[in-house]
């Protein structure tokens, strides 16, 4: 592939909204940014799978929201995984993590399903938007534990809209991230719930994202036939991308919120710090550290 080819199939976001104003879509390509969490976090294929597609859900979500207002996804449940946390903002930067990287299922016990790896449990969305003291928040029960189950249950209960969700990720032989997206349609106030169903019934017979990613159909032609007949217009459209603000700065001054006593403990060496969300490294060095103690001291003096 060009690198032109490259550049025009980055991963990227695409919105529209029905002529008529009966429903909008977002249309997201997140293959990239899988790919990398995957490789931050050295993620078995069950947490590849279940990641990336909340990472894409987290982005769909995000899509709704304005400058750099961030939305959380979190899933707490009693299967290996433990824990799933992922989060977006409206320019296009992704990050997350799981508890238990490497967790996997055996797939010769009977009846076993990817939804296993999360188990039971609760889905929490935070929504961290301007001029809101506090996130908004809505929690609800694990329906599935297949992420795309359970993010279209909190669009009925919790947004209280009728939608349609697809969340894919297909992996290549060798455990590498092939293709990933995913696409989100939600009807508008006063259009007929007709419409949103006839869609949910259409996008049950569409190939699976990944594999139109894979044909060689990027999102404009996703988003044009999985809203086949209806007319869509282009809102918007941007880059997306694995992405943390994480950096030395911020660990060190963490660091200068512990006690005096704590910091003592950590004296005398350079101490490594890791990012949950990138898993990025940090190293503070004995002499910053040094430096923390001894300004705690003389604010006790």
């Amino acid at each position: 592939m060009s690198l032109k080819e490259k550049f025009k199939f980055k991963d990227r976001l695409i919105k529209g909204i029905e002529t008529r104003g009966q429903f909008k879509i977002s249309v997201v390509k997140t293959t990239d940014v899988v790919q990398k969490a995957k490789e931050n976090h050295k993620l078995s294929l069950l947490n590849t799978v279940l990641l990336g597609r909340t990472l894409t859900a987290a982005m769909l979500l995000a899509s709704e929201l304005k400058g750099e207002e961030r939305i959380k996804i979190q899933l707490e449940g009693s299967g290996p995984v433990g824990s799933i946390t992922a989060e977006a903002n409206r320019v296009g930067e992704v990050r997350g993590y799981v508890k238990n990287p490497a967790a996997e299922l055996n797939y010769n016990t009977d009846n076993v399903s990817i939804g296993n790896g999360i188990g039971a449990g609760f889905l929490t969305v935070s929504k961290i938007l301007y001029n809101e003291a506090e996130p908004k928040t809505s929690t609800i029960e694990i329906v599935k534990g297949d992420i795309l189950s359970d993010m279209a249950h909190y669009m009925a209960q919790s947004e209280q809209v009728l939608s349609a969700f697809l969340l894919d990720v297909s992996l290549e032989d060798n455990g590498d991230v092939n293709q990933a997206g995913g696409i989100l349609i939600q009807r508008l106030p006063d259009a007929d719930d007709s419409v949103i169903k006839t869609l949910q019934k259409h996008l049950k017979k569409l190939p699976p994202v990944s594999g139109q990613l894979e044909a060689g159909h990027y999102i404009d032609k996703i988003m044009e036939s999985a809203t086949r007949p209806f007319k869509i217009k282009e809102l918007d459209r941007q880059p997306v991308h694995f992405f943390c603000r994480c950096n030395a700065a911020r660990f060190k001054n963490a660091l200068t919120l512990l006690s005096l006593d704590d910091l003592k403990e950590l004296e005398g060496n350079d101490q490594e710090m890791v990012c949950h969300f990138c898993g990025t490294r940090h190293i503070v060095s004995k002499h910053e550290i040094d430096t923390i103690v001894e300004t705690a001291k003389a604010k006790l003096n």
